[in-house]
């Protein structure tokens, strides 16, 4: 007993020496989301059956799901901090591979984010390192349609004074998942890890003054060649997997898509400038631009991307909510696939669109969302919404109408059809995402195609840290059927008819934050 009385002393004795030691504050941040779908006909051709009247490929027309992350913040002094990021999800119930089966046993707790602030001494420079949230600015949607999502990087922040400002970062995508292949037969010897990584370089200067804000931005990326590369695969299988390289990189936006077989096999050179800005001056009416330029470039021709995104939006705050009205434009692919693709690269467009809730990114929590891609390349459209109105108290509405099409050539829809084309420079993907053809993102619409989505978002805060969110959505998909695009039944399997492809969906999320 005394030894027990010595230890539990010795403990308690280190404990607090550890303590006294150590002036660390510990902060919690954290959010719960319950939600439930229902819906049919999402991601419309990806589902080979026909009749299939599900949401998507491997998909419910009804599903419950839910997501947890808690971030912990060592808090040392202003000038001091670390933060930890976990999110557990998203799980759906009854799902064993998330962890939503009986006996809720998977492993499922994944680090989002990971980093260190400092601040340099005697000086107002903040450094933040490690894996951190990086988005590029934008001020007409939520998110930038360039990059918006956590990435491993050392960023630096200085502000010279009330009016200017300097952030850069340095990121790193890709390093050490791939690898290699010296030769351009598809025996040829591959060195893993081996010019396979993806550096980026930005800087951005955000300027402040009276009812107007401007961030002129610039970033610069190398490519490695075997950033997205075979993972291991030789020989015949080297054969099959060079396309899922070419795949990867036009669905991720980086290069034209429109290059067959042809190896990579030097280092691209992507950049990427913009200037976005809002005009407050004329409060309650707000004026807000994004304007967008990117450009990958390879030594072969067609393996290219270059292209431009514009938005707008005008809005008017009113004591009951916000009406605004929006629009964008994205250039497009003419109709030589052998220059490559007039579209802009894209690095990662995973935040919130702003726009759209359905056929774009866009819903808050977690919903069906995406229905036509992440990002608004290649497409145009025009829309009008009713924000936050509000009749009750702690009761809000979101009406959104987007009508949207392709600026896409629609010559190039006959290298879109899932097969190789004649002189071999392409094999993509069809408009439906799909039928054996890879992911392509996002879905290809040409200029004959157009596009209706009605959404209506409403939030209950029940409680100061409690959220109820129903939201509604609706796209209708018209595609441009004739021989010299599509052609008849461009999505075959789907379960829709006279030209008109549909998808709908009802979202309930209950959200707890603190």
């Amino acid at each position: 007993m005394k030894k027990l009385m010595t230890l539990a002393l010795a403990a308690a004795m280190m404990l607090g020496a550890a303590t006294g030691a150590s002036a660390i504050d510990f902060k919690a941040k954290g959010q719960w989301i319950m939600s439930f779908d229902y819906g049919m006909h999402g991601n419309f051709g990806e589902s080979k059956a026909k009749n299939n009247s599900g949401f998507g490929k491997h998909e419910d027309e009804f599903e419950a799901r839910q997501r947890v992350r808690l971030q912990l913040d060592a808090v040392a002094s202003e000038a001091l901090s670390g933060t930890v990021f976990f999110e557990m999800g998203d799980q759906i119930w009854g799902q064993d591979s998330t962890g939503g089966a009986l006996g809720a046993d998977g492993k499922v707790v994944e680090l989002k984010r990971a980093y260190i602030d400092w601040m340099v001494p005697q000086t107002d420079l903040k450094v933040r390192m490690g894996i951190q949230g990086i988005a590029l600015p934008s001020f007409t949607t939520n998110a930038s349609q360039i990059m918006d999502d956590d990435v491993a990087a050392i960023s630096l922040n200085y502000q010279f004074n009330e009016n200017v400002g300097l952030t850069a970062f340095w990121a790193r995508p890709y390093n050490d998942n791939a690898g290699y292949y010296k030769n351009s037969d598809f025996g040829g010897t591959q060195y893993k890890n081996y010019m396979d990584n993806m550096d980026m370089f930005a800087v951005l200067l955000p300027l402040t003054f009276d009812g107007v804000k401007v961030t002129p931005w610039v970033m610069y990326a190398a490519m490695g060649p075997g950033m997205l590369d075979t993972n291991g695969k030789t020989g015949k299988d080297f054969a099959v997997s060079s396309f899922g390289n070419a795949w990867n990189r036009a669905a991720s936006g980086m290069t034209s898509g429109f290059f067959g077989t042809d190896p990579v096999s030097s280092y691209g050179n992507a950049f990427w400038a913009g200037v976005t800005g809002e005009v407050t001056y004329w409060d309650p009416f707000r004026i807000a631009w994004d304007v967008n330029y990117g450009s990958a470039s390879y030594d072969n021709e067609k393996m290219n991307r270059e292209g431009w995104l514009a938005s707008l939006l005008l809005e008017y705050k009113l004591d009951w909510g916000t009406p605004g009205l929006y629009g964008w434009y994205g250039s497009g692919d003419d109709s030589n696939p052998k220059n490559g693709s007039e579209r802009m690269p894209v690095v990662s467009a995973n935040g919130n669109n702003g726009f759209s809730n359905f056929a774009f990114n866009g819903n808050p929590y977690i919903a069906r969302e995406g229905v036509l891609g992440t990002n608004m390349t290649g497409t145009w459209g025009i829309g009008a919404r009713l924000k936050d109105v509000s009749f009750l108290e702690d009761l809000k509405h979101t009406l959104r109408v987007n009508f949207m099409g392709g600026t896409n050539a629609p010559k190039m829809a006959k290298y879109m059809r899932g097969a190789a084309s004649k002189d071999g420079v392409a094999w993509v993907a069809r408009p439906d995402f799909g039928h054996g053809a890879p992911y392509y993102d996002p879905m290809y619409l040409t200029t004959g195609d157009t596009a209706l989505e009605i959404g209506l978002t409403n939030t209950y805060k029940m409680y100061d840290n409690f959220t109820v969110m129903l939201d509604a959505s609706y796209l209708a998909l018209w595609l441009d059927d004739s021989r010299s695009t599509w052609g008849k039944n461009p999505m075959k399997g789907y379960n829709g008819g006279d030209g008109v492809y549909d998808a709908w969906n009802v979202n309930l999320s209950f959200v707890y934050s603190f």
